[in-house]
């Protein structure tokens, strides 16, 4: 088999350009290499490293965004249990007549004669509605202590403001005392809301 004119040529040159020749060689295949397989990979790899970045980035954010909304939830679900809770000591609207009588009742325990108990007009507030009651009563000091001992014991929310005491007489152990008894109930969201737009207008 004839061998090539390039190879014979090749053969003739002195080793030291055929070394040249082959290192050549090998630094141009080299080159192809890098540039035809390793800069296409090492730009794919830039690049999905980048996309890595921001792919854990968003997880993190959705992550903490997790965390936030089950400590939200788990804040509001508190909250409307501890508003659940506050309803049951402020009386429906069924319950006000039977709690007055209560409130009569306690006082007639507490040995005090009612000289007045008139519930007077109801005031409307935010989420609630006061129900104040005018009470005048006829009794000893330790009776009076007594009655209003029993009112801040009652289940539902009964506050007494606007305490008044004078004898009956110059040195006479009974006193004619005057206050206000005010309970409270809840009057719903739904009037709650009206009352806030009647109010912005």
């Amino acid at each position: 088999m004839e061998e090539s004119p390039f190879l014979e040529k090749i053969e003739k040159m002195r080793m030291a350009y055929r070394v040249l020749i082959l290192v050549g060689s090998i630094v141009l295949l080299g080159g192809l290499f890098v540039w035809l397989v390793v800069v296409p990979k090492t730009s794919e790899i830039a690049k999905t490293k980048k996309e890595i970045v921001t792919l854990n980035r968003k997880l993190n954010q959705a992550r903490i965004r997790a965390r936030n909304l089950k400590k939200f939830e788990a804040e509001q679900a508190e909250v409307t249990a501890q508003f659940r809770e506050a309803l049951k000591l402020l009386p429906n609207k069924r319950e006000i007549p039977s709690l007055l009588r209560t409130i009569t009742k306690l006082g007639t325990d507490s040995h005090l004669d009612f000289l007045l108990f008139s519930p007077k007009k109801e005031k409307a507030r935010n989420f609630y509605i006061e129900i104040p009651v005018a009470i005048k009563v006829s009794g000893t000091y330790h009776d009076v202590a007594s009655f209003f001992d029993k009112v801040g014991r009652m289940e539902r929310i009964v506050n007494i403001l606007d305490v008044s005491m004078k004898p009956v007489k110059p040195l006479s152990t009974t006193l004619i005392t005057t206050c206000n008894a005010v309970t409270y109930r809840f009057k719903g969201m739904k009037n709650a809301t009206t009352g806030a737009k009647k109010k912005k207008k």
